[in-house]
C-alpha cells in the first residue's frame, strides 16, 4: 500500500494528525484537504514542510512557526 501518515510539526515535535492518507489536495494557499483510504477527510492549515515518501510521511507546519 502507498498511503501515508500526516503529521504537524509543533514546537519541534511531530504530532500525528491522520493515518492512511490517500489524497492531499490544495484548497487554497495555506489549506489542504486530506482524504483517507476509507473516505474520511480532514482539513489542515499551514504549509507542507517535508514529504518522506520512502517512510510514507507528510509533514505540515503552521505559517506562524
Amino acid at each position: 500500500m502507498c498511503e501515508a501518515s500526516a503529521y504537524v510539526i509543533e514546537q519541534g515535535q511531530e504530532r500525528l494528525i491522520m493515518e492512511s492518507v490517500d489524497i492531499v489536495e490544495s484548497v487554497d494557499t495555506d489549506t489542504w484537504r486530506l482524504v483517507g483510504i476509507f473516505g474520511d477527510q480532514k482539513t489542515v492549515r499551514g504549509r507542507i514542510k517535508k514529504m518522506n515518501l520512502v517512510n510514507h510521511k507528510i509533514f505540515f507546519e503552521s505559517q506562524g512557526d
